[in-house]
């Protein structure tokens, strides 16, 4: 599929203006629904790198999907549409927000966003879920990622663990718990 610089700065400037709280699932959505650029396995697994790499997440995604398909340029592209629109409005809400951060209207539209990004993630969330678990894995390899997938949401959601201790945590049990389910038949 071939994917040009401008239609790479398009869709991150689409996706960036419309994620209040958080781009993720719009990121989704977009790269996986609407372009099909990645399907959700991949864009599970480009997302797990983007989240070792340092720097934000979604950064690091956008370099990762603009380089595959138009090199350093479209990497440059994607960063350059994902961060260029958002910039411009923060400035903007940084100076309207001195004068109306006491204001109640305004105060309750804050709390509504914070609402509607949360569900956003729980659903993107839950894509990504079912998105892994209609692999082709057969039945022990599905249930480790399951468990796998149990115990990172327990960690960071419930016990609220760091992300690194999370993931230095269940990427050793991850490789011993795969070795032994791949040996079997």
């Amino acid at each position: 599929m071939q994917v040009g610089c401008w239609s790479l700065f398009k869709v991150f400037s689409q996706m960036s203006l419309q994620g209040f709280g958080g781009v993720l699932p719009f990121a989704f959505r977009h790269l996986v629904e609407r372009t099909q650029w990645l399907t959700a396995a991949e864009f599970g697994q480009l997302l797990g790198i983007a989240q070792l790499l340092p720097g934000p997440t979604v950064c690091n995604l956008s370099v990762m999907v603009g380089q595959r398909y138009a090199g350093v340029a479209g990497g440059f592209s994607a960063l350059a549409g994902l961060l260029l629109g958002p910039f411009f409005i923060v400035i903007g809400l940084g100076l309207a927000y001195q004068e109306l951060a006491d204001h109640p209207v305004f105060a309750a539209a804050v709390r509504g966003m914070a609402a509607a990004a949360a569900g956003l993630i729980l659903a993107t969330s839950f894509k990504l879920a079912v998105g892994m678990l209609r692999g082709t894995a057969p039945g022990a390899r599905r249930l480790v990622q399951v468990l796998l997938l149990a115990a990172a949401f327990v960690g960071l959601g419930v016990a609220r663990f760091g992300l690194l201790a999370v993931v230095g945590t269940l990427v050793p049990i991850g490789f011993v718990l795969f070795a032994f389910v791949w040996r079997r038949p």
